[in-house]
């Protein structure tokens, strides 16, 4: 389809899109592509000045033409444009932390059921963090089982969501100057549930209409998701299926096979991906396979429920956010799994053009159309042997020829904070000091984390692998979560081959000695908590300050789309981290609002955040904040590389 001047518009650099895509017109297939055509952003709404949490609304009050005329701008109610676009971008974090925290209930339920010896194909794979998890929440494990243990550390994280009052446990693991900045503003978060429910409450028409008021319950709330809900799903996630390892795997919609079975898992809890696995290497489901005519079971995932079973089992992956019915488009998928975020209704239509069954599995997600067959942990493995079984036999049902592209991309997935200390210094000297002391003597610049969603309002993956590009080549070494992730991957960057091809000399040298790629795969979305806890280690190892915030370090989101994206820039943010988003921005409509969170938020924080649709100018951005942390530290000059010789060493000690 041709641009508004005639040209062609360019969807996706990704090649495997970009033919899907095609195909999905010749076949007049509606994808999210040919929608977000015809359906423009609304100018006021993108800006969010416009407020509709009363029924005497909706109140729009567009940006001024005119200079002077900002103080007109009200609601029916009176409602200042600065209470208004802070209740909007207040609400969204309230919205994206009760995702991700909901997440984390469902995970610590199941983990309890595990524990309890109620959940059917569940077990403790990961001792040691148990005991390590054990530890934070204050429980006693010397001379108990670790079935005992888990118990206890089961109820006392589901405890977490419905505290009161006093302050979450996990907010102990932020180094203690951050910690102090937190309690001094009073934006310790409380309870989880608690957060939430009051961010909704002063949001309610008539309740706090102060804008900075308003933005530190917003923080309070994210730090509830980062430092809470988020936090806990990684912990008991990894104490359930496995702490990731680095594992081979592989990305994009060439993964599916012509001749085999072909599930894909789509969504964000990793229950029923997990038993897909076990239960693909049942010989039952091999043999009926086999009765239908096909050579295999080809087990796919698609966004966070992806990351989940490639980090841990190598399980490719079919594609990120955008390329969900793209997936479909090949007329190779038997059956797709949803649970929960991220699922788009139009995989309905898209699937009733082919032959794919979709099927929603979560109690709190439905789709019209779609087939129900809801996961309960109890019958879990059951479950998941009933919908594979259904997979095996619409095989027979193909009625397009099928079309797979031929991209694939290898990749080394699977770098948990675990990980990352035990590569850097081994089993008996895990520590950070190497990657410390790298960043001291300068071969890497500095560390950024670049997460989040793909956004249809921008040129698919283009974003994320120009920044991440642009990164590596100036030395800073990259760290990257969900969607971002998966576009590195399909670019190639998650190699230790991309260090020699992609990054600066510094960079690539720590990387070939060290045997990793330049951009670390940590996870999913969930999972940006384990660069919380990185940063936290960097801290600790010491020589790059004493707070998260003196760190050479910046966060990104360059594709966004999700209200869970603005809960984790919340609250890196709050937690002294400069965090740059592109393709928009949701407190354009006022000036003050904006002004509080790009230059205020710095004085309270010692983070802020800032905006920049331009991949590269925003890498700019974030290597000059880079470079600004590592003079503060001194840093900054050069340093003469110096061979110790055995009296130079004793001297030291």
């Amino acid at each position: 389809m041709a641009d508004e001047k005639g040209k062609e518009k360019i969807r996706s650099i990704d090649n495997a899109a970009i033919t899907l895509i095609e195909k999905a017109q010749k076949e007049n297939v509606s994808t999210v592509f040919f929608r977000a055509d015809e359906l423009k952003p609304c100018p006021i709404g993108v800006e969010e000045s416009c407020c509709k949490i009363c029924g005497m609304g909706p109140c729009r009050l567009p940006r001024p033409k005119k200079a002077g005329e900002e103080k007109d701008r009200a609601g029916v109610c009176g409602a200042t444009i600065e209470t208004i676009v802070a209740r909007n971008f207040a609400r969204k974090i309230a919205a994206g932390t009760a995702s991700h925290s909901d997440h984390a209930r469902e995970v610590a339920e199941t983990f309890l059921k595990t524990a309890q010896d109620e959940a059917q194909g569940f077990a403790i794979k990961d001792e040691v963090k148990l005991l390590e998890v054990a530890l934070d929440y204050g429980i006693e494990t010397e001379g108990r089982e670790s079935r005992e243990i888990a118990i206890d550390v089961g109820k006392k994280a589901l405890e977490q969501f419905g505290k009161q009052d006093g302050e979450l446990v996990y907010i102990k693991k932020a180094p203690l100057k951050r910690q102090e900045i937190w309690r001094k503003l009073g934006v310790v978060p409380r309870g989880i549930d608690r957060e939430v429910v009051e961010m909704m409450h002063r949001t309610h028409m008539g309740v706090d209409q102060d804008y900075k008021h308003l933005m530190l319950q917003a923080t309070r709330t994210a730090l509830a998701d980062g430092w809470g809900g988020s936090m806990i799903s990684t912990d008991l996630q990894d104490i359930m299926f496995g702490t990731p390892v680095p594992i081979l795997g592989t990305f994009n919609t060439g993964v599916f096979k012509e001749d085999q079975v072909n599930i894909v898992v789509h969504g964000h809890e990793p229950f029923l991906p997990e038993l897909l696995v076990t239960a693909t290497h049942d010989p039952e489901m091999k043999a009926l396979a086999e009765k239908v005519g096909a050579k295999g079971i080809n087990l796919t995932g698609m966004c966070c429920s992806a990351n989940e079973v490639l980090m841990r089992h190598g399980i490719p992956c079919a594609g990120n956010f955008l390329q969900q019915e793209l997936a479909l488009v090949t007329g190779a998928v038997e059956l797709m799994t949803v649970d929960v975020q991220c699922q788009m209704q139009g995989l309905q239509d898209v699937s009733e053009c082919y032959h794919t069954k979709l099927v929603t599995t979560s109690d709190r997600a439905k789709i019209e159309g779609a087939i129900h067959i809801e996961f309960h942990p109890e019958n879990g493995l059951d479950t998941a042997k009933k919908i594979l079984r259904m997979a095996i036999e619409n095989y027979p049902n193909r009625r397009h020829a099928v079309y797979i592209p031929a991209e694939t991309q290898d990749a080394v997935v699977g770098f948990s904070h675990e990980t990352i200390n035990y590569l850097l210094g081994g089993l008996f000297r895990a520590s950070y000091k190497p990657l410390n002391d790298n960043i001291i003597n300068g071969r890497i610049r500095g560390v950024a984390g670049v997460v989040g969603c793909n956004n249809v309002r921008t040129v698919h993956d283009s974003a994320h692998i120009a920044m991440v590009k642009e990164l590596i080549k100036n030395d800073v070494i990259v760290l990257t979560t969900g969607c971002a992730a998966m576009a590195c991957g399909k670019a190639g960057l998650l190699t230790p081959e991309a260090a020699r091809l992609y990054a600066g000399s510094g960079l690539a040298e720590v990387c070939e000695a060290v045997g990793i790629p330049p951009v670390l795969h940590m996870g999913a979305c969930v999972d940006n908590s384990r660069i919380l806890i990185a940063a936290t280690a960097l801290v600790k190892e010491g020589g790059l300050g004493d707070d998260i915030s003196d760190l050479p370090a910046a966060g990104a989101a360059p594709e966004w789309m999700s209200e869970k994206a603005l809960a984790i820039g919340q609250y890196f943010v709050a937690s002294g981290v400069y965090t740059v988003f592109g393709t928009t921005w949701p407190t354009l409509g006022s000036e003050k609002v904006t002004k509080h969170l790009f230059e205020e938020h710095e004085e309270l924080y010692k983070g802020m955040w800032a905006y920049e649709p331009d991949p590269i100018k925003a890498a700019g951005m974030m290597i000059a904040h880079i470079d600004k942390k590592r003079k503060a530290l001194g840093l900054d000059k050069a340093r003469e590389r110096v061979l110790y010789d055995m009296a130079m060493r004793r001297a030291l000690d």
